[in-house]
């Protein structure tokens, strides 16, 4: 029997669940998908529990359904504005008799490099390797054997909110289902969409979900800055309702179908229907003017993620461009809106390198819930081979697991 994952996707606008498992022949395989409609979250964060379980359910109860398996644990991603990170240096003196760097100071260095102050109502969610060097030769990938006297290292380190962390876990528990890891969004996106060759070419992540807007970017295969920003899909939605004075559900259906982010590719003659309410009948207007709504919100968008590159200080060095995911980027123009801000090669991000119900995931806004499975799967495939080997899961054993897998 496959060991079944499940990978949930907790969003603003909607829950998704994706159960899969890896084949005989070690490829993932998708047998179910779910979602359902969210009305407990607010710009990524947890506000009311009892709804955020109805929705779990829900997306869950749909995804066994389609796969026709029962499942009891999920992998969850986390976002909200509460997400902060950082990076951070550690050093150590290679003390061994042959000045050898082993397990033991790649340890020490990244528990170095980790030990910063955080307020007691945050906690941290990932310590991501980003570089090594050995006697000031920065660029090493994995320095262990490597002869030298001191080992540095520079981490990656996201933090979130105790408060939102475990209302993420109450929700879940709650909706009967136990939760085997929390990870951050994007951290799971990139995963699904983006390649190792990308990563060390240089490349950022906007992941456009309902409430929020994700960005991680990899510069030489490791993750150098990430952000998240308290706006998305669903201000395009409000701008609409407001504009053409019509209810959030039939503005955001008028955006997934009539859409466009940018005016110059609509036809000046195209008309659109719109719903009215109070039993009035539906108008027609030009498409057009749609676009005028949509426009500015996703130029603005753009402009806030390009703020937060700019203060990277790395945005001239992304060879790879720009991956843009979630919900958000499937409105038509999304790339050449995005073209026109950050003047850098953009494209959509879809997840790749699955089979079974592939067809139903390969779209941006499935790219977290997929990304979440694929961490899932490798993270029991790693415990597997350790206690295979009669080995503990040790710190150096996470750590070895993050240099394969995400740098």
């Amino acid at each position: 029997m496959e060991d079944i994952v499940v990978g949930l996707d907790i969003g603003t606008t909607k829950t998704c669940a994706v159960i899969g498992f890896e084949n005989e022949n070690s490829q993932i395989e998708i047998a179910g998908v779910g979602t359902a409609p969210s009305r407990g979250l607010k710009n990524g964060i947890i506000i009311n529990i009892d709804n955020t379980v109805s929705s779990i359910e829900k997306a869950i109860e749909n995804a066994e359904s389609m796969a026709l398996r029962e499942v009891t644990d999920v992998y969850a991603g986390i976002s909200g504005d509460h997400i902060q990170s950082q990076n951070s240096k550690g050093i150590v003196a290679v003390t061994n008799r042959n000045r050898t760097v082993s397990g033991y100071e790649v340890k020490k260095v990244i528990e170095g490099a980790q030990a910063i102050v955080i307020p007691v109502d945050r906690e941290i969610l990932h310590v991501l390797s980003t570089d090594f060097a050995v006697d000031g030769q920065w660029g090493i990938d994995d320095p262990i054997g490597m002869s030298g006297i001191r080992l540095e290292a520079e981490v990656h380190i996201v933090t979130g909110s105790t408060a939102s962390i475990q209302n993420v876990l109450k929700s879940i528990n709650k909706a009967g289902y136990q939760c085997r890891d929390i990870v951050f969004n994007p951290l799971a996106s990139v995963d699904a969409v983006i390649s190792k060759e990308e990563k060390e070419l240089g490349v950022v992540l906007i992941d456009i979900g309902g409430g929020t807007t994700d960005i991680i970017m990899y510069m030489n295969g490791g993750v150098i800055f990430s952000s998240v920003l308290k706006v998305g899909g669903m201000h395009v939605t409000n701008d609409i309702s407001e504009g053409l004075k019509c209810p959030i559900d039939s503005a955001e259906l008028i955006k997934r179908k009539h859409g466009c982010a940018v005016i110059d590719l609509v036809d000046p003659s195209e008309m659109i229907e719109v719903p009215s309410v109070g039993g009035r009948p539906p108008r027609n207007l030009f498409r057009q003017e749609l676009t005028q709504i949509i426009e500015p919100r996703m130029t603005e968008i753009m402009e806030m993620v390009d703020h937060e590159l700019l203060k990277s200080g790395k945005k001239e060095r992304l060879r790879a461009g720009i991956v843009l995911t979630g919900g958000g980027s499937m409105i038509d123009g999304s790339i050449e809106a995005a073209e026109k801000v950050f003047n850098i090669p953009v494209k959509i991000g879809v997840s790749e390198g699955i089979v079974g119900l592939e067809d139903e995931v390969s779209t941006p806004q499935f790219a977290n819930a997929v990304g979440l499975l694929k961490y899932g799967i490798r993270l029991n495939k790693f415990k597997e081979s350790s206690r295979f080997r009669g080995k503990k899961t040790g710190f150096f054993d996470k750590i070895k697991k993050w240099f394969e897998d995400y740098l």
